[in-house]
């Protein structure tokens, strides 16, 4: 893997890990192993951002976070998140998300977060190869009936195309969104709930069958069926190693026979992909139902 994104990576993980401290030019530099002004140069390069601007947005979404989730004070959050001021942090804040901090911390509606993606990941996916299969757990679960609002790609079918498609800051937007089932998913659609032109895969919060809050623009809304669902999750991995642990499990899914237990793949319903987390392992769900 080229140094140069491995520096960038060293500064991201900085940030993320310093991002309630001020942090400089210099401090990035001093990670990166290279001069202040090649550091900039590469962060740029490989982000799409400035330092500053990638820092900027880092801190207004954990901003956002904490507004939403937890019982602060505007003024708190704004010297938390190393502003100056509060009037600041609130231009800053309405620039970025378009509401006053205030209001939403009384009403959190749908905004786009911004989601810092450690630049490593796209190098691992160039370089990837399979290694060893470790061990996938199975487990069904059961799901009620429930609204999902999703957002369609064109023919997208996988996570990466459909960030060409669609880009990746709705996962932002997704994560700032109240969900039945704690996070965001990714769905496969079967054909009943595509429409002409738009593509299999898709990403969405699923919702109570009875919600009638927010849509957020661009949104569709369907409705599932209570379904059982087979969890297959594999082992933790480091995060350098997602491409790996996607396709163990995806290979067990795609050799395993649910009649052993007394199932068959339902493909009325959507399979569903839940964000590849190290520390629990990669999880994906088929939906099944008992043979009869």
């Amino acid at each position: 893997m080229q140094e140069q994104a491995l520096a960038v990576q060293r500064m991201q993980d900085y940030i993320e890990k310093h991002i309630y401290e001020n942090i400089t030019l210099a401090d990035l530099a001093n990670v990166s192993l290279f001069s202040p002004w090649y550091s900039y140069r590469l962060f740029k390069e490989y982000t799409n951002y400035t330092p500053a601007d990638y820092m900027r947005r880092f801190r207004l979404s954990r901003s956002a976070l904490q507004l939403k989730s937890e019982n602060c004070k505007v003024i708190d959050v704004a010297f938390d998140m190393g502003f100056s001021s509060v009037d600041g942090y609130q231009r800053a804040f309405r620039r970025e998300f378009g509401y006053n901090p205030a209001e939403y911390a009384k009403n959190p509606v749908p905004i786009s977060l911004f989601i810092p993606y450690g630049v490593i990941y796209n190098e691992i996916r160039k370089e990837h190869k399979m290694r060893d299969v470790k061990n996938v757990f199975i487990q069904i679960i059961h799901k009620p009936a429930r609204k999902v609002l999703i957002k369609r790609g064109i023919t997208a079918n996988e996570y990466f195309s459909y960030c060409e498609e669609v880009g990746c800051d709705v996962w932002g937007l997704l994560t700032s969104m109240q969900t039945i089932s704690g996070e965001p998913v990714c769905l496969w659609l079967p054909e009943q709930y595509r429409t002409p032109q738009t593509s299999e895969y898709v990403q969405g919060v699923e919702v109570a069958i009875d919600y009638t809050g927010d849509v957020p623009d661009g949104f569709d809304v369907i409705t599932l069926p209570e379904a059982d669902y087979m969890m297959f999750q594999g082992e933790p991995f480091l995060e350098e190693d997602y491409c790996q642990a996607i396709d163990e499990v995806q290979e067990s899914i795609g050799k395993y026979n649910p009649q052993m237990v007394g199932y068959e793949w339902d493909k009325s319903n959507p399979r569903i992909q839940l964000e590849p987390i190290g520390k629990r392992g990669y999880i994906e769900m088929m939906a099944v139902k008992k043979r009869i």
